[in-house]
């Protein structure tokens, strides 16, 4: 090892512990919030004594008497956050199926515990408060900003999916409140029947066949292209190209760009894609073309050739076949059901140039599914906290 390689090294051991302490710290934020929130609802639910006693005016005591204490992040608005989140997790046992058994056993422990122990009692019991958090630290594994972007999420299995998704994928806050945003939990839903929409809840996006990478639409907004006809596609692909990581964050999982305009030729006849890319996960081949108007079935014709070229002479054996994806302005169902075979590896999608309405999504996902959202946090105890 030379001078400048333990300076490197140094310089590397410095910056990772950093990064560690700094999720330290924002773990112990997140408990100790839970562990807050707790505490209004534990005094609250205590008789009415207490309900008589402080009401409403509680949470503006508490904020008012924690701060001359000396605590921070104890204003009124972070008081009620707290006991929103609470609420909303405090069946910690049950949240995240994807959890190891040993794991799954300590917070059902913890669960059994909150049940049968009052807060007075922990509040004469540090033991216990340490046992308790040193196990939450294993169930809460984003930061309290990413928690307080969740809570804005009312249905259970919506919030929990991107809960997962965040921590797999290490979104920072405003990635999530992108995704969010861009309505990704019903874009993938609207492709799935019962089960695939209940295990998107329980497992977040798991890439194990071609239909998973799918979205209907895919949100183009952070091109900063307006929505009118004056642009060309040769505009689009470049504006996907100088925003790359944003476009690779949109397909999803696994995806690795290799190459734009991707020359073939045979015959003394030359071929373009217009963007090519490889799925790790599904180890297959992934072509995109883009079109800016509405979609022909000459279209869906040249992505079948571009298809069974890639198969023919470029993936190895070991590889998947190809996937097409036509990303269009306008498509019509039924030319795409009509012309395409029913186990084609091509599939057309819509993009848009703007944040989708989640509320048009959410119906169109509950006719096409058939399903009711679950609100397993009272509404009208989370209305009294907003």
């Amino acid at each position: 090892m030379n001078y400048k390689q333990l300076l490197a090294l140094f310089k590397e051991t410095h910056l990772e512990l950093q990064k560690r302490a700094a999720r330290s710290v924002d773990t112990s934020l997140v408990i100790r919030n839970w562990f807050f929130g707790w505490y209004i609802v534990e005094f609250e639910q205590g008789g009415a004594e207490r309900a008589e006693l402080y009401g409403k005016s509680l949470i503006i005591r508490l904020s008012r008497e924690l701060k001359t204490l000396g605590l921070k992040g104890v204003s009124s608005t972070s008081l009620k956050q707290c006991r929103t989140f609470y609420l909303a997790y405090k069946k910690i046992g049950q949240t995240l199926s994807d959890q190891s058994s040993g794991e799954c056993s300590g917070l059902q422990e913890i669960q059994q515990t909150l049940s049968v122990t009052s807060f007075d009692a922990i509040a004469n019991a540090p033991e216990m408060l340490q046992e308790l958090s040193a196990t939450l630290a294993g169930r809460f594994s984003l930061g309290w900003s990413h928690y307080v972007t969740l809570l804005t999420i009312s249905n259970v299995d919506e919030r929990r999916f991107y809960e997962i998704e965040a921590r797999e994928n290490g979104w920072g806050v405003r990635e999530l409140d992108r995704q969010i945003s861009a309505s990704l939990y019903e874009r993938l839903a609207l492709s799935r029947d019962k089960e695939g929409i209940r295990q998107l809840a329980q497992k977040g996006l798991v890439i194990e066949k071609v239909s998973d990478v799918i979205k209907n639409p895919f949100v183009l907004e952070f091109l900063d292209l307006e929505e009118k006809s004056a642009y060309s596609e040769h505009a689009l692909e470049t504006a996907i190209i100088e925003r790359l990581e944003h476009f690779l964050l949109e397909l999803g999982k696994g995806f690795l760009f290799e190459a734009r305009q991707k020359r073939f030729t045979f015959d003394n006849d030359h071929f373009y894609v217009d963007l090519v890319f490889y799925n790790r996960l599904l180890r297959c081949y992934v072509l995109i073309d883009l079109k800016r108007d509405k979609l022909t079935h000459q279209d869906l014709g040249q992505m079948q050739m571009y298809v069974n070229y890639f198969d023919r002479y470029v993936k190895t054996e070991d590889e998947l076949p190809t996937i097409g994806i036509l990303l269009c302005h306008r498509k019509h169902d039924a030319l795409v059901e009509l012309t395409l075979p029913k186990d084609s590896n091509i599939f057309a999608s819509k993009y848009l140039l703007y944040l989708p309405s989640k509320e048009e999504l959410k119906m169109q996902l509950e006719e096409a599914a058939g399903i009711t959202h679950r609100e397993n946090i009272d509404q009208a105890d989370m209305d009294n906290v907003r």
